[in-house]
């Protein structure tokens, strides 16, 4: 057998059974199921509160105990989206979704047991606590696993788990409405522990992101997961380099910046970035759709569907929303986000004035132009303001990414308290005019989106400060620096890394660029043997966290390099680096019963303590 030193074109080094557009497609399904929870739990609620054996159990209760019942969840995901940015920045993405999973698994229960009206309200504020952790970190961890040519599709194919999750919620209420007894809504409840378990057992499966990895110098780690990510499994890739390279470059930038972290940093460096996504998911709730989400039966019993006809109508109607987010798969990458948003605006409004004048008059038609008109609103939604908003934590970078994305989900869940607590008491008191709020809501949501939001499209996470221009790089889209064409940027390791242009590749080609300005003094230039150099002589660049890597990784800086001098290239571990760590990885694997049971079913390469090499790499050209 050759030795490793020899040639090793084309070698797998594996961290994970499945590698490349398998790998994206496996990982993004399965972290769906953070959002199918969502889902889920939000459409669970909506038809139990027409289940008799429910409304009798908890005695009628009144719309306030309804709205508050309803709305509380919103409050425990508020504050617990806070602490997600900063558990999923300190521990891993990862390992959050875990976290979120099982708190999720531990409302459930209280839920499916509870004795009274407070009692349910308590499971749903720890619920709310779980769905603020996954809904905070899963568009982060989709946004950071994401080719920028697919990173629309990807995070479109959540937030359709999201919509399944609702309308399987729907269903299932509706199946066991059959059941003549309290186990007609307790059983529906308690489901939601077998999903939460479900996703808690996936999170030991899944990869980390390797922008996290890189980020906390976890290098050799990272450079595995982009092989396995970009490159199917080769760790050198042409294209996996180089997507390596303009992730470290990246974050070796933000770190020469200063390395903030903080909400204050993120407030006042990153505001128009921060405002948009804030606005997005805002307008995202005022514009009606959990009007419909939380309170679709109600909303039909009072437009004349009486009982379980008001749940199957709400179920033909989530089927519909079902299908009406796949068509952003394929446009968000293509049209781009702002279409998509300002088109739902009309086609959400519309129907919302027509809703509240229907009501009004209150005829023989009303019945069936409520449930069109919800249907469409709906369907509107699923292809616009539903998924397009969960997908802006792609505008922050990776320093303050998981922050970014904290405070947007935080202004989700809190407008989504509002609507969820004042819907049943503006739908008793005010009536038909309610739907007057989110019409209206839909208007102003086409004039922000028109006037002040940018265009995303194609775009790489290290490049996406070239449309905001809050960047210290002297790298813009405006100036043509920045811009990344969609033909450029390749999909999971199909194209050449030499036609990758973004602004780190240009950075390390000087001859594109034009004359230099006073601005460049600040760029960083790193050779394969040299430090980041940035101008102070006492920072580490490690940041406190301990390297995978030898020398190649983090190191002590000493002052301040010529922009005049050629930058070299960033250079990743060495394939002898990598074959080392895994084989020392494989050795203590082989002494650990639990991961050797483990690795056994989820892993390619058969463990054997006698030959580790011929494990490690399991074909050579």
């Amino acid at each position: 057998m050759q030795s490793h030193h020899d040639s090793h074109h084309n070698i797998q080094i594996k961290e994970t059974f499945l590698v490349g557009r398998a790998l994206l497609n496996f990982t993004s399904i399965f972290v769906s199921l953070g959002v199918f929870i969502f889902g889920f739990e939000q459409g669970l609620m909506s038809s139990l509160l027409t289940n008799t054996h429910f409304k009798d159990y908890y005695k009628n209760p009144t719309p306030v105990e309804i709205g508050t019942m309803i709305a509380i969840l919103e409050i425990g995901a508020l504050f617990s989206s806070f602490y997600a940015g900063k558990i999923g920045d300190k521990v891993g993405r990862r390992r959050t979704i875990r976290y979120g999973s099982f708190i999720f698994v531990i409302g459930g229960l209280i839920q499916g047991t509870s004795i009274n009206i407070n009692n349910l309200a308590l499971g749903r504020l720890i619920s709310g606590i779980a769905i603020g952790f996954l809904t905070t970190i899963i568009p982060c961890y989709q946004s950071e696993i994401s080719p920028a040519d697919d990173r629309g599709f990807y995070a479109c194919l959540e937030f359709t788990g999201n919509i399944i999750g609702y309308s399987t919620s729907i269903w299932t209420d509706f199946a066991f409405s059959y059941i003549d007894n309290d186990y007609s809504w307790r059983s529906p409840l308690l489901l939601q522990c077998f999903v939460g378990t479900l996703l808690w057992l996936g999170s030991f499966v899944i990869v980390e992101t390797p922008r996290w990895l890189l980020d906390h110098n976890h290098d050799i780690e990272g450079m595995i997961v982009i092989a396995d990510l970009y490159g199917d499994g080769d760790v050198e890739d042409e294209f996996a380099v180089s997507e390596y390279r303009n992730m470290k470059e990246s974050i070796l930038l933000a770190r020469i910046e200063g390395g903030e972290r903080s909400y204050q940093y993120l407030f006042t460096k990153y505001a128009k970035r921060l405002s948009i996504a804030c606005f997005s998911q805002m307008f995202a709730q005022m514009n009606g759709i959990n009007i419909i989400s939380y309170y679709a039966p109600m909303i039909f019993e009072s437009a004349g569907w009486v009982g379980r006809q008001a749940i199957l109508m709400t179920g033909i109607n989530s089927i519909i929303y079902i299908f009406s987010t796949i068509p952003p798969w394929y446009l968000v990458d293509n049209w781009g986000r702002k279409p998509l948003l300002l088109s739902g605006a009309i086609l959400m409004g519309i129907p919302l004035y027509v809703i509240a004048y229907s009501l009004y008059l209150n005829n023989e038609y009303t019945p069936s132009v409520v449930v069109i008109s919800v249907i469409i609103t709906n369907a509107a939604f699923g292809y616009s303001w539903g998924p397009v908003p969960w997908l802006m934590s792609e505008v922050f970078p990776n320093s303050v990414r998981s922050k970014g994305a904290a405070m947007s989900t935080a202004t989700n869940w809190l407008f989504n308290f509002i609507v969820g607590e004042m819907t049943p008491i503006l739908l008793d008191v005010i009536k038909w005019k309610t739907y007057l709020i989110p019409g209206t809501s839909c208007l102003i949501s086409f004039l922000a989106v028109e006037f002040l939001f940018p265009e995303t499209k194609g775009l790489s996470l290290e490049d996406m400060g070239s449309v905001f221009d809050d960047n210290s790089s002297v790298f813009s889209f405006h100036s043509g620096y920045g811009a990344t064409s969609e033909s450029s940027r390749g999909r999971s390791g199909s194209v050449n890394a030499a036609t990758n242009t973004t602004a780190a590749s240009l950075a390390r080609n000087p001859s594109s660029m034009r004359p230099v300005t006073s601005e460049s003094a600040n760029l960083l230039s790193i050779g394969p043997s040299q430090p980041p150099i940035i101008p102070s002589s006492n920072v580490s660049v490690g940041g406190g966290f301990k390297s995978d890597a030898s020398s190649s990784s983090a190191a002590s800086v000493e002052g301040i390099l010529p922009f005049s001098t050629i930058p070299q290239e960033i250079e990743p571990p060495t394939f002898d680096e990598i074959y080392q760590y895994k084989l020392k990885e494989i050795q203590n694997t082989n002494y650990n019963p639990f991961k050797w049971m483990y690795n056994s079913i989820f892993s390619p390469l058969e463990k054997n303590n006698t030959d580790e090499e011929s494990q490690l790499i399991p074909n050579r050209n």
